[in-house]
């Protein structure tokens, strides 16, 4: 049963790194890894943050959780501020949000056993009595699909989808009510990917979790998310349930997005939509509409003034100066 209620609240968030130049490392600018992006994602639901590499997705994600720093805008957990958290606070926070990176061969110690991988933060906050460690070990471990016994082994006595399962179940540990998932199965094989994210489904059945899932592969995106967001350069220019956002794309970046998933019939005609130039640098982003170096229908208007946010139905949106 999904609750309407929104667990998190992004609101204009920005994210800039300084450039510093010179002997006194004077700042000479700033690289807009975000620039003003908003969203809402309901408890109990995955929203999915998709684009190109480089265009801000997985340091959004990680601005969440503060782990990166935010330069301005709010980010709302359950309504509270995130970094208006103290210290205290924000270590209990830890146990409620969670995040599994992309790469599970550097995301996972070398040096420790999978159960102490594991159940090290569960040590750390008393999460439950000691008596009770190595049971509750075994149920994570069996709910993420892993055999008990892998307890004693180390990460590289491990293959890649195992890898990533083990990192799951050191975030499902903690009985946290939002997961980061940032490209969790881009580095695993397809027929892997496919188990990582039915597991990924099958928990958040079982324990009422809400993804915020990133991600580049929109048949991955198709078959998790409740609603999707397309990022561009540190801006989201499209936004809506996924069955409106997949049926009815809108902006042009997400039909050129849409047009590069491969189809399941050979015989089919594929209409690519084949995007001139590459990404435009984050430090000296375009003037106008972002999009206009490599935008197909780009007009004179499109150079100079931000594009206006246009509606299409049921809260399904994009950012564009064509109808």
């Amino acid at each position: 049963m999904v609750d309407n209620e929104n667990i998190l609240e992004v609101n204009d968030l920005k994210v800039y790194y300084p450039i510093r130049s010179g002997i006194t490392q004077k700042v000479t600018g700033h690289v807009k890894a975000v620039d003003g992006i908003s969203f809402n994602i309901a408890k109990g639901t995955t929203m999915a943050l998709v684009g190109e590499s480089g265009c801000g997705k997985s340091t959004a994600g990680r601005s969440l959780l503060r782990l990166t720093p935010k330069t301005s805008g709010d980010v709302l957990f359950h309504g509270k501020e995130v970094y208006a958290y103290s210290k205290a606070e924000l270590r209990a926070l830890r146990t409620k949000m969670q995040i599994v990176f992309q790469d599970p061969y550097s995301s996972l110690s070398p040096r420790l056993p999978v159960g102490e991988i594991i159940g090290e933060a569960v040590k750390e906050h008393s999460l439950v009595p000691k008596e009770q460690y190595e049971e509750y070990l075994d149920k994570v471990m069996t709910d993420c699909g892993l055999q008990t016994f892998y307890k004693q082994r180390y990460p590289h006595e491990f293959s890649g989808g195992q890898r990533q399962r083990i990192c799951i179940a050191r975030a499902i540990a903690l009985n946290p009510e939002f997961i980061v998932c940032d490209e969790p199965v881009s580095a695993l094989d397809v027929s892997i990917q496919a188990q990582v994210i039915n597991l990924l489904k099958d928990l958040q059945s079982k324990f009422g979790l809400t993804y915020l899932f990133i991600s580049h592969d929109l048949s991955v995106v198709e078959h998790i998310s409740d609603t999707v967001a397309v990022m561009y350069l540190g801006n989201i220019v499209e936004y809506g349930a996924k069955a409106d956002v997949f049926r009815n794309p809108c902006h042009p970046y997400t039909k050129a997005l849409f047009s590069a998933i491969p189809l399941p019939d050979p015989d089919a005609k594929m209409n690519r939509v084949i995007l001139s130039g590459s990404l435009p640098s984050p430090a000296n982003p375009p003037k106008g509409c972002k999009f206009h170096t490599r935008c197909p229908f780009a007009s004179e208007v499109c150079k100079e003034t931000p594009p206006p946010r246009k509606d299409a139905e049921n809260g399904h949106y994009f950012m564009c100066h064509l109808d």
